[in-house]
């Protein structure tokens, strides 16, 4: 496994998504993998009563991002239990793979900044050992 994480965008990795300047929709591409045992220590007031796995800890993740990001006009398109590569790194697997569609750049900030958002964050740091992130625009073939 890789010894560098991905759990939140750098600044330089936002900037560069920002000044593409996609006009319309965007579908984000997540691919997450769980920590076996979800670590609260980043957010002790938001932990369970007893430890949890970090597939449990972004259920409760999404419970609570679920109503925030289809108020901001988002919805999830897909949501499904990832694997090994076919093609791809034998040493690399992801737990899960999501779309999440948002209707504009600007939603999904609104979204992304939104403070009651924001304080449920803590279970997706808590569960994730690793992600990716890659905002896709709908192209013709």
């Amino acid at each position: 496994m890789p010894s560098q994480t991905y759990l939140e965008p750098t600044q330089e990795s936002g900037r560069a998504f920002f000044s593409r300047q996609i006009s319309g929709g965007v579908v984000m591409l997540n691919l997450l993998r769980f920590r076996e045992v979800a670590d609260y220590s980043g957010a002790p007031e938001l932990a369970p009563a007893s430890p949890i796995s970090g597939e449990e800890a972004y259920r409760l993740y999404m419970a609570h991002t679920l109503p925030h990001l289809e108020k901001s006009g988002g919805e999830v398109i897909f949501f499904g239990q990832g694997g090994d590569f076919l093609i791809g790194p034998a040493d690399e697997r992801w737990d899960a793979v999501m779309l999440v569609r948002q209707s504009s750049t600007a939603a999904f900030l609104e979204f992304a900044s939104n403070k009651d958002y924001l304080a449920g964050m803590g279970h997706r740091v808590a569960a994730l050992e690793d992600s990716r992130l890659l905002p896709i625009v709908e192209r013709t073939p």
